[in-house]
Parts: structure tokens; C-alpha cells; sequence
């Protein structure tokens, strides 16, 4: 080539990307899929996609030092005896002892505690720690049935049975060899230091009329005190809500595909699922077309990350928001003073998603005894306490702007969109516009 001719600037291709790249080369060396934990990276629709009109002459606001917003919530009216009376709309997901340390589980009790809010046991059963420290716990029914015990069912507030989770709806977790440690294979009743993979489907049913048996079996088990939850992945919410509310559900939660795994194949947490902002309106159709909203509530998680986001998803329906992945940054992980810690580990602080190997240098997902005593759960736990009352304090911030007197008085009227994919999805008016993508408008 004639030197003198200038040379065009390298183009990458967009298909073929520097880390699409680097997944081939790692399969071909290897053989094996990619595992790893939390939820999709990929840009999706999202709460960012939406904004809050406020209030100027149409909409009154409320004079944040003078006039209450409130911000409580109470799950499980329909049918149990002793509803969760919440302090605020946002509580704690469900993440195991095994894939957590004993100290984050701690951690995370004391931290929901303080501020009024509720934890979630996750896979595995619940810790002495964790029902020590937690005010309201949410005990999860999963499909592997692991620490599974009728006790523990009767001390929790509320059951929580999961049919599915958005970072990998249709299928089950991993917990690698590295992380059952003997308190974790005595728990699950493991073999030590063997890879253990959940079921994908609970083992006793294969419908909606199956679950509807299970629910009242755990009603009489309760002496129908404790509210049932039903946990689906973000895959068809409105059938799923609505068999859930038929087979006797006092609340549904909808977990998106920014939701979070403690382990599972790369390939599921990016190509299975919908964005949590597609699930929350399906959902609530269902509910009110069963004359059921507000009556069966509806939590709302993946990817919630403040006070606008849980301002986003109460004003399109829901009746509170669930995190995990948040909570967890909160608690102290990923934290950049750890970085060259995460560099030894071929990572970064913003990047670090290998909780399966149990080497988290921040001591929260690992069994590792001396990592995770690194995590002080009465510091940790404050840490989050804070988290969690910023993050109301921007709801109600919001909801006062909006003219509203509590959180839940929020609506898709004072929402807009920035995408025409987010106005679909949200089905709320794209900025500017009345245009709500297939209904019509200007």
C-alpha cells in the first residue's frame, strides 16, 4: 500500500465486540459455559427512561417540611391472619446463607430492622443471625426445598414461595463446592465441598392447580396466620400474576432480568427474561382485571437503585420494591478501597460478579471464615439502615412534588417517557406528546 495514501482509522464490528470476542476465545479453550452472578449487564429499557412531570399550576405540590407524605405499607391482607405492616415500600430479596456469609445475613437483619422493613432468607433456610436480627422475615419456599423445616416456617412473618427469579426464570442456581462449608452442608443436607445445582420446578407440582394445594397446605401448617407470597420471574406477568392471585396468593412479586443470581450461565442472565420495566404494567392488568389490585399487592424487583426508581415503580402499580444487588453495594461490596484486591481476582471493583468462587475480598459473598470476618454486620447493617431511609426520603421528595400525601398516591399520569420503548413498555405518554404506543395519540 502506498504509504502517502492516509489510512482508514480500524472499525470493530458491533456484533463482534471486544468482549463477544473474548467469550469465543474462552469457550473454544475451555469447553465449558460461562457461570456467574448478579444480573444482565446489557443496556435495557429502564426506570431512567421515565421521568415525573411534578406539579406547577394543574398539579398543587406539598411543602416538604409542613405537609406528611407517607410511606407505609402493609402486605398480605386478602387472607392471612397477621399481615407485614412495613414502614416503608422498600424491602430486602431474598439471598441464601451459602451464597451470603453468615455475617452479611446478619447484616442485612439489622440494617431492614432499623428502618422498618423486611428481610428474605433466600435458598438454603434461615440462620439464627438472620431471625435474631430481623424485626420481619420473609422465609423462602424453593424449589430444592434446602433447610426446608416446618419450624422455621412458623417463626417466619411471611412465606415466600418462589416459582421463579428474573435473573433466570425456567431455571435453578448454582452453589459451587468452594462455598459448602460444613454449617452450609449440614444445613442443606450436602455432601461438603460438592457443586450443587437447585431445581428449576418445585417437586410436587406442575401447575397452577398444584400450587393452589401447596398454598393451602402452608395456610394450615401456619394456622393461617402468615401472608403467602408468590415469587415469579419476569417472563409472562400477566399470566403469571393472574394464576398466582387464582391459586390464593396474598401478594405477587416480579423479579426482572436486571435481577440478580448468586450463580447460573451467563447465556441465561443475558438472553432469558424481560426488563423489570416491561413486567410492571402486565402485571397490574392482571390484578386489576381480577378486581384484585391493591388487594393482592405487588412487589416489584431488579435493578431498583433509589428513591426515583421506587417512586417509578409504585407510580406504574406496584405496592413496593425489593432489592438485593443494591442492598449488597450498600453492605460494603464493590467497594473501590478493595480494588486491588478485585485486581488479583482478574477483575475490577464496578465488575466483580464471581460470587460463586467465594473469594469476595469484601467478606459478603464467600464462606470463607477469614474473609468473611473482613464484614462487621452492626457497621454493615448501619450502612444499609442509611441506604434504605435515603432512598424514602427521595420517594416521598418525589411524591411530595407530584401533590401527592403518600407514595402509594403516585400514578402513571405523572409519569412521561424519553424512549418510545419505555412508553410502550410503561404505557405512559412519550415526552411531549399523548402517544402511547398502541393506543393511539398525538
Amino acid at each position: 500500500m502506498d504509504p502517502n495514501i492516509p489510512r482508514t482509522t480500524p472499525r470493530k464490528s458491533a456484533t463482534f465486540d471486544d468482549y463477544t470476542l473474548s467469550e469465543i476465545r474462552r469457550a473454544a479453550t475451555t469447553g465449558i459455559y460461562d457461570i456467574r452472578g448478579a444480573g444482565a449487564k446489557r443496556k435495557l429499557p429502564h426506570f431512567d427512561d421515565l421521568l415525573f412531570l411534578g406539579a406547577s399550576i394543574s398539579r398543587y405540590p406539598l411543602e416538604g417540611y409542613r405537609e406528611k407524605c407517607g410511606t407505609n405499607v402493609v402486605l398480605g391482607t386478602r387472607f392471612a391472619k397477621k399481615p407485614v405492616e412495613l414502614k416503608i415500600p422498600i424491602t430486602i430479596a431474598g439471598m441464601s446463607f451459602g451464597s451470603l456469609s453468615a455475617q452479611a445475613k446478619e447484616a442485612l437483619g439489622r440494617g431492614a430492622s432499623a428502618a422498618g422493613t423486611s428481610t428474605t432468607t433466600g435458598d438454603g433456610g434461615m440462620t439464627p443471625e438472620e431471625r435474631g436480627q430481623s424485626k420481619m422475615l420473609v422465609y423462602q419456599y424453593l424449589p430444592s426445598r434446602y433447610g426446608m423445616n416446618p419450624d422455621d416456617l412458623r417463626k417466619a412473618d411471611a412465606i415466600e414461595v418462589v416459582v421463579g427469579q428474573g435473573a433466570k426464570p425456567g431455571g435453578g442456581g448454582m452453589l459451587l463446592g468452594q462455598k459448602i462449608s460444613d454449617r452450609v452442608a449440614q444445613m442443606r443436607c450436602l455432601p461438603k465441598g460438592i457443586d450443587q445445582r437447585s431445581a428449576c420446578r418445585h417437586p410436587d407440582w406442575t401447575g397452577p392447580d398444584d400450587l393452589e394445594i401447596k398454598i393451602h397446605e402452608l395456610r394450615e401448617i401456619t394456622a393461617w396466620e402468615k401472608p403467602i407470597y408468590v415469587k415469579v420471574g419476569g417472563a409472562r406477568p400477566y399470566y403469571d400474576t393472574a394464576l398466582a392471585v387464582k391459586s390464593g396468593a396474598d401478594v405477587v412479586v416480579v423479579d426482572g432480568m436486571q435481577g440478580g443470581t448468586a450463580a447460573t450461565q451467563e447465556v441465561f442472565i443475558e438472553h432469558v427474561g424481560m426488563p423489570t420495566l416491561a413486567c410492571i404494567r402486565p402485571a397490574v392488568k392482571a390484578l386489576q382485571e381480577l378486581g384484585m389490585h391493591r388487594k393482592v399487592q405487588l412487589i416489584v424487583s431488579g435493578g431498583i437503585r433509589n428513591g426515583a426508581d421506587v417512586a417509578k415503580a409504585l407510580a406504574l402499580g406496584a405496592d413496593a420494591v425489593s432489592i438485593g444487588t443494591a442492598a449488597l453495594v450498600a453492605l460494603g461490596d464493590q467497594d473501590p478501597h478493595l480494588e486491588d484486591e478485585y485486581q488479583k481476582l482478574g477483575t475490577t471493583a464496578g465488575a466483580y460478579d464471581d460470587w460463586h468462587e467465594g473469594r469476595d475480598p469484601a467478606g459478603i459473598t464467600t464462606q470463607d471464615p477469614e474473609l468473611a470476618k473482613r464484614l462487621d454486620p452492626v457497621k454493615a447493617g448501619r450502612r444499609l439502615s442509611n441506604y434504605l431511609k435515603v432512598m424514602t426520603l427521595e420517594a416521598q421528595t418525589i411524591a411530595r412534588a407530584n401533590g401527592k400525601s403518600h407514595v402509594h398516591n403516585l400514578e402513571p399520569e405523572d409519569l412521561v417517557a424519553l424512549t418510545v420503548e419505555a412508553a410502550a413498555m410503561a404505557q405512559v405518554p412519550l415526552a411531549g406528546t399523548s402517544w402511547i404506543p398502541g393506543k393511539g395519540g398525538y
